[in-house]
């Protein structure tokens, strides 16, 4: 069973680690040693963030506190209000960077992240969706001036698409987008439809960290690899080589097959990245799963099966289940501003840490 940390020792003991720390970057024999030096001054300014916004946020209840008290003063009963509600103001703002500066940072977050998504219930109108939510996505990462490596896609003839994986690239991508594996689900009127009911879709996205070498070790043994003949429109589309690569992973199960490229040895280096990323999500997922029951309602759960969200086109909104936060933004948050969506999912993903104690 996790338990409650108590912040208040943990801020204590930062504190004096803290003050500790700058007693021993003023010796001078210390700064005589500049690898020490470096790492001290390095673990200092760390602590000291976390010891300024506690002070910060202790100054913040001290002037509330002490407004409290000079309420019912004739004389100073009306300034004491005002710095009161200006306080108040600030302390959610106070609260949040230092849960966001004690919450453990999660070593994967820096990766780069594999995407995946993928048609579920709805049919065509499924798939529209899916071309809608890859969309989304690669605006988004254009905002952030990451960049895209597609490893798979699978079309329809309406501008659809059945499944997708990419490769995006950049600074913390998959620390900012890991939230946002789970199913997603559309309400709209599909354009095939001519009574103008409303339909409901969904899809799911999947978000897994880039893996190599060092984090998952594939035995060669481990593995079965097949090379066929792509499939194609006909014509010259034709694959007439075995080019297609499908690599399945013998004591999971898992398979990957990959046919984009017209060169085999291309296909199968897409296949192992997509397999290795699969395997090592395995891991965490499994990492997660055998946290206590108390967890599974956070939001960092990784639950891939469950509804977190709703688009809802007629009444322009987007809702995220997990948080109990609704935008009408669709259109805003289609065109890639997902900020408004993800900062808050994060802030909560932090508390949560902060309260259980959990990276």
């Amino acid at each position: 069973m996790e338990h409650i940390v108590d912040v208040g020792d943990r801020l204590s003991q930062i504190k004096s680690r803290y003050d500790e720390l700058s007693a021993l970057i003023s010796d001078p024999k210390i700064m005589t040693d500049r690898e020490e030096y470096a790492r001290l001054t390095k673990e200092h300014a760390e602590l000291g963030e976390i010891v300024r916004a506690s002070e910060r946020l202790n100054a913040l209840q001290e002037r509330i506190a002490e407004a409290e008290q000079l309420l019912a003063d004739p004389e100073l009963g009306d300034l004491a209000r005002e710095d009161m509600e200006a306080a108040k103001d600030e302390l959610p703002e106070a609260e949040a960077d230092l849960k966001a500066l004690l919450a453990p940072p999660d070593p994967l977050d820096q990766k780069n992240a594999i995407l995946e998504i993928r048609a579920g219930t709805g049919g065509d109108e499924a798939a529209l969706f899916v071309a809608d939510l890859f969309r989304m996505y690669t605006r988004y990462a254009e905002i952030k001036g990451w960049k895209i490596e597609e490893l798979g896609l699978s079309e329809i003839g309406i501008g659809g698409i059945k499944e997708v994986i990419v490769l995006i690239k950049g600074k913390s991508v998959y620390g900012q987008l890991k939230y946002e594996s789970g199913a997603h689900r559309v309400q709209r009127v599909p354009v095939t439809e001519s009574s103008g009911r409303i339909h409901t879709s969904a899809v799911t996205v999947a978000i897994m960290p880039e893996a190599d070498d060092i984090d998952m070790q594939i035995n060669p043994d481990d593995l079965r690899v097949d090379v066929y003949r792509a499939s194609g429109s006909g014509g010259q589309h034709v694959n007439k080589t075995e080019s297609a690569v499908r690599i399945t992973h013998i004591p999971t199960g898992v398979a990957v097959a990959c046919q984009d490229e017209k060169s085999q040895h291309k296909n199968r280096a897409k296949a192992m990245k997509i397999l290795q990323a699969r395997l090592f999500d395995s891991l965490q997922e499994k990492a997660r799963a055998e946290r206590s029951q108390e967890r599974k309602s956070l939001v960092g759960s990784g639950d891939r099966s469950e509804r977190i969200r709703t688009y809802n086109f007629p009444q322009g909104r987007v809702t995220d289940h997990r948080i109990n936060l609704t935008l009408y933004k669709l259109e805003e948050l289609l065109e890639g501003n997902l900020d408004p969506l993800i900062e808050p999912l994060k802030a909560q993903a932090q508390a949560d840490n902060l309260a259980y104690g959990d990276g």
